[in-house]
């Protein structure tokens, strides 16, 4: 009797089950937070790139002293550069030119980066050879075809001035070294990331944010693969990747040290013409592309993207929608759209 009390449970159990089980389907379960979200006329999920959220504050007393010195030209050997001479904060964080001009108008040897948002990038430099903001204000202060300076000109320079003595012994007990001028530029650079673009608006549920082209440039850009490398907050600057996945990109040039890329660094075969990958917020206003600057115009470096790094030809809709899609990751800085 306990048997048979038993099965009859077993079978009412498995009844409730296949009753309920067509009632709530897995198609079903998919489709509950698209519901949930009516104002985003869209139906895949926002997995891959993720909103940046930034609270406007005010500079800390060592962002103020690290801005002062962002646009400070006794860095430099001669008194003529500044770091903003190659990452104009009114020109996207670039000086929009193939490659930077240095001290006695040497010209090196890789485009520059922008500045915005290198908060967020894992490494520094295209070839990811600083692994901090700090490491990386050092860099072109050495470089003789940037600053070609030292930390000793640099820092007798600095002495001299009574307000910088001051401000250096308010906030660093050993006063002015290198220590303490890496450590200021680095929390000025921290500032500088562009939240609220109209695509942290769309992904944060303004479905109004984008319209039908730049959606759908959007959702190409997930579908053809982009997002495999740009990606995250940062939309790029997380990981590494070879210039050249599916395509030799660089056959039939001549070869030259910017273009080995990670393995200056690291000195291995595998990583010849690996580069960090670039974040792509306000790449609208970032031309020219690329670590070589080769792609004039951002159509040209999503055609270029498109056949290297995905080993196919987009056709002019794809290349013209994605462009529209990269437009809208331009951000704000100081409550102003970036221009």
């Amino acid at each position: 009797m306990k048997a048979v009390r038993i099965l009859a449970s077993l079978l009412l159990a498995v009844l409730l089950l296949l009753v309920f089980g067509w009632a709530l389907s897995p198609h079903d379960v998919a489709e509950a937070p698209e519901a949930a979200l009516p104002a985003i006329p869209v139906k895949w999920e926002h997995q891959a790139l993720r909103p940046l959220l930034a609270a406007a504050a005010p500079l800390s007393a060592k962002a103020e002293l690290g801005q002062r010195l962002f646009f400070e030209p006794r860095l430099s050997r001669d008194d003529t550069l500044s770091c903003s001479t190659c990452h104009d904060l009114s020109h996207g964080g670039i000086d929009r030119k193939p490659v930077s001009i240095g001290v006695g108008g040497q010209l090196g040897p890789i485009n520059a980066p922008t500045v915005f948002n290198a908060s967020l990038n894992f490494v520094q430099f295209w070839d990811g050879r600083a692994a901090t903001l700090e490491e990386q204000a050092a860099g072109p202060v050495h470089n003789p075809l940037e600053m070609d300076s030292s930390w000793p000109q640099v820092i007798a320079k600095l002495l001299q001035d009574d307000s910088y003595r001051s401000a250096f012994a308010r906030l660093y007990p050993a006063g002015i070294s290198s220590e303490a001028i890496t450590d200021a530029i680095a929390a000025f650079e921290r500032t500088l990331t562009t939240p609220n673009s109209r695509f942290d608006r769309f992904l944060l549920g303004d479905g109004n944010a984008l319209n039908d082209q730049e959606q759908h440039g959007y959702r190409r850009f997930l579908e053809l693969g982009c997002a495999s490398c740009h990606q995250g907050v940062g939309i790029g600057g997380n990981m590494y990747q070879r210039f050249g996945v599916m395509a030799d990109y660089f056959r039939g040039r001549p070869e030259n040290t910017a273009d080995l890329g990670r393995f200056n660094v690291t000195g291995k075969a595998e990583d010849r013409h690996v580069f960090k990958v670039p974040g792509l917020r306000n790449v609208a206003l970032t031309a020219p592309y690329f670590h070589d600057a080769s792609a004039k115009t951002l159509e040209e470096a999503v055609m270029v993207m498109g056949r290297y790094q995905l080993g196919r030809q987009l056709s002019n809709d794809d290349v013209h929608a994605i462009v529209a899609f990269l437009g809208t990751l331009t951000g704000e800085w100081q409550g102003k759209v970036l221009e």
